[in-house]
């Protein structure tokens, strides 16, 4: 690797899978409480959390470490950002919304698109800078 982009992508792709991994543990053991507690009214928190957690997270750290210059570009720092805010404002609200809390709905739209932006962000930063050698 070449240059500082490269090597901030890398870096970043090593954050992306860190987090990835905690949000597998904190989807499991919410799972495992959730059911354990027979509150499956909670269930699109426990899927959410699994599927833009784990997965997607998982997923793009493995795109930017292998194409570190669209981990170190400025899209993909701000798709982490966007990300990262984003899904724990729209978790922490959805469960609260879930849980009997209406006025909750506005905070999980709002973290929702700032997902959506960090998404569509991703989406441009893969188009522009994933190329072979």
């Amino acid at each position: 690797m070449t240059g500082s982009i490269e090597q901030r992508g890398a870096r970043m792709a090593q954050t992306w899978l860190k987090i990835a991994v905690l949000y597998l543990l904190i989807g499991v053991i919410f799972g495992i409480v959730m059911a354990g507690n027979h509150q499956f009214q909670y269930a699109p928190v426990h899927a959410h959390i699994n599927l833009l957690g784990w997965a997607s997270m998982g997923l793009a750290g493995v795109i930017y470490w292998l194409f570190p210059r669209a981990g170190g570009h400025w899209l993909g720092l701000a798709h982490f950002w966007l990300h990262n805010i984003g899904l724990p404002i729209a978790m922490v609200s959805l469960f609260l919304m879930l849980g009997g809390n209406p006025a909750m709905e506005r905070l999980v739209a709002l973290g929702s698109l700032a997902i959506v932006a960090g998404v569509v962000l991703f989406a441009v930063n893969v188009f522009v800078n994933v190329k072979t050698a």
